[in-house]
Parts: structure tokens; C-alpha cells; sequence
């Protein structure tokens, strides 16, 4: 695969890590029609075609979601171990989104799409970058963000034994907090709400991470 400009990313790097909003970049890039221009910003293109849930999220579509993601993570990035591992998580977490979004029962649904994100999100980093252990960190966080909702509400598909071989207890904890406030207006009681989730899914991860 030919590399893509690489300039471009480090611009996106610079943005994602330093910006207090990177949101406004973002929407700078997606008003000159950066994400238009083919593979691999199409995956990102893609995220503003498609549609969500309203009453869990009634921000919108996937893209207005993402941008609101993006601009809690750089809240707390400075609590991160890796900002620009952290970071592009947080722009790539449903990347998985557009393929797997269909209605079942009356309702828009993605299931799969943290497992479909892991595998798009490497393609993407791939078009940049050779740095193998940063594309496979930022996978592995794609792949497990959804873990805070399985293992809180007891459902099968918690695997905390797997998440926590693959990515820091921590570092997915925060990366989940954000994309969980990512979901419109943030309140004082949805932000304690958040916190007792985090602080629970913490607590029941916990024995699963050795020293």
C-alpha cells in the first residue's frame, strides 16, 4: 500500500495532542473536503453518513459524536501515558461504526464495531505510519472501548481476562469515560453518573491486573 502524505498525519498528531479543541480542527479539514479525498480519510468521511441511536445518543450522527469524544479526551490527556496513543483512540473508536450499523427490531444498532474498529483502525494508521507497536496500541484501545458498558451491566460479552492483556486498565477507563460523556450536554449529574461507572468498572478490573 502507498503511504499517504505524511505531513497530514503529524498535522493531525500536533492538533489531537496539543489543541484545547482539536474538534475545530477537525471541522476545518472536513470543510475543505479532506474527507472526500479517498482511503484512508473516508473512514472518517464515512462516520458524518451515519446515524445513531437517538435516545442514547442525541448528539447525532457518528461524526458529531466523534468530535465531541475527541474534545473530552484533550480534557484529560495530560492523565494519559501515551497522549498520541491516547488521542488517536479517541478519533478512531468507532471507526467500526458505518459498516455495522443496521436496524434490527425497529432499532439502529452496531454491534461488532469496537472488533470491525480494531482491524479499520490499523488500516488507517498503516497509510502513515510503519510504527507497528503504536498502530497496535491504538487497536487494542479501539477494540476494548466498549468493555465500561459490559463489565458495569454484567452482560456476556465482558472479557476483562482479554482487555486487560491487551491495553492499560487506566488508559481504557478514560478513553470510556470520554466516549460515554460524548452524548450531548454534560450536566453535573451526568458527569457524578460517569464517575460511579468508571469508579465501578474499575474496581471489578482491578483483580485481573497482575502486580
Amino acid at each position: 500500500m502507498m503511504m499517504a502524505d505524511k505531513n497530514i498525519f503529524d498535522a493531525f498528531e500536533q492538533h489531537l495532542t496539543e489543541d484545547e479543541k482539536p474538534s475545530l480542527f477537525l471541522k476545518a479539514m472536513e470543510e475543505e473536503g479532506l474527507f472526500n479525498s479517498g482511503f484512508p480519510f473516508s473512514l472518517l468521511g464515512a462516520l458524518k453518513q451515519t446515524e445513531q441511536n437517538p435516545t442514547h445518543h442525541p448528539e447525532g450522527n457518528v461524526w458529531c459524536h466523534t468530535l465531541l469524544v475527541v474534545d473530552n479526551a484533550a480534557l484529560v490527556r495530560e492523565q494519559s501515558e501515551d497522549k498520541a496513543v491516547f488521542m488517536w483512540s479517541a478519533l478512531l473508536h468507532d471507526i467500526g461504526k458505518p459498516s455495522t450499523t443496521m436496524i434490527r427490531k425497529g432499532r439502529l444498532t452496531s454491534y461488532d464495531h469496537d472488533k470491525v474498529g480494531e482491524r479499520l483502525s490499523k488500516e488507517f494508521l498503516r497509510a502513515f505510519t510503519q510504527d507497528e507497536s503504536f498502530i497496535i496500541k491504538v487497536s487494542k484501545m479501539v477494540r476494548w472501548h466498549m468493555q465500561i458498558l459490559m463489565v458495569v451491566k454484567n452482560l456476556p460479552f465482558a472479557n476483562i481476562r482479554a482487555m486487560v492483556k491487551d491495553v492499560p486498565l487506566h488508559e481504557i477507563a478514560l478513553l470510556a469515560m470520554c466516549d460515554r460523556l460524548g452524548r450531548g450536554e454534560i450536566t453535573q449529574e451526568r458527569f457524578d453518573a460517569e464517575k460511579r461507572h468508571m469508579k465501578h468498572f474499575l474496581e471489578k478490573c482491578m483483580p485481573y491486573v497482575k502486580g
